[in-house]
């Protein structure tokens, strides 16, 4: 406000309403870029130990991944580290394809470098840390193994806009839209991601979070009440 003259917030929500580069300035400020490596660790436990196998099981070819609103690129990694694990008991992998994407380019540029805080670590074990982070000399900060960058796309995304691609296996969809947007958006954003999660799919959500509406093609999947499989014959929203 300060920047651009206005002495109150009536003055600048005029100039959001009137500006389309303010209003965009404005919705980055209020993105959250505050996660960490293994965020509900009962989640990644179970992912890597029956999600993941499963799911390996019936897509043997390519798994499609979409990490929406990434932030700065704990969520992404920490699902490469459980995919890496899963190799010992599964064998062969198939290809893994991944978009990861938020609407703020500085956190992309972050998650890219791949380097963070102790804190962004402190659901990390000792074991995992010494196997896929390097601590920089002299300094409080981890970056991960380089070759866990591999295969994943970073990109620019507005939820609630067409989705960046489609059948998508799995989609994260934790502790962002909604969480922070009001009911009527939040129903736009998440009928755009359904319609990109393919049949049997699983979509995530943060485990303090709720669908903003009943639909009958998604189920919960035991014991996670926040993990749901999409079944497109039972469509339908209400």
């Amino acid at each position: 406000m300060t920047d651009l003259g206005c002495p109150n917030m009536a003055d600048y929500l005029a100039q959001i309403d009137k500006n389309e580069e303010i209003k965009q300035q404005c919705e980055l400020l209020l993105t959250v870029s505050i996660s960490r490596f293994f965020r509900d660790y009962q989640f990644w436990r179970i992912l890597e130990s029956q999600l993941l196998p499963e799911m390996i099981k019936k897509n043997s070819s390519r798994i499609k991944t979409w990490s929406a609103g990434c932030a700065s690129g704990e969520e992404v990694y920490s699902f490469k580290i459980a995919w890496d694990r899963v190799k010992k008991n599964v064998g062969r992998l198939p290809k893994l394809d991944i978009i990861a994407t938020d609407i703020n380019p500085t956190y992309l540029d972050r998650a890219r470098a791949g380097v963070y805080s102790s804190s962004s670590l402190k659901e990390v074990t000792e074991a995992l840390q010494c196997k896929y982070f390097q601590q920089q000399s002299g300094k409080n900060l981890y970056q991960v193994r380089p070759d866990l960058g591999k295969d994943i796309r970073w990109g620019i995304h507005h939820l609630l806009s067409d989705p960046p691609g489609s059948d998508f296996d799995l989609i994260f969809l934790r502790n962002n839209v909604l969480t922070y947007y009001k009911d009527r958006l939040k129903i736009k954003a998440l009928k755009n991601v359904l319609a990109s999660l393919s049949p049997f799919g699983l979509l995530i959500i943060g485990s303090h979070e709720s669908l903003p509406f009943k639909s009958a093609e998604l189920a919960c999947v035991a014991p996670l009440p926040y993990v749901f499989r999409k079944d497109s014959s039972k469509g339908g929203y209400r």
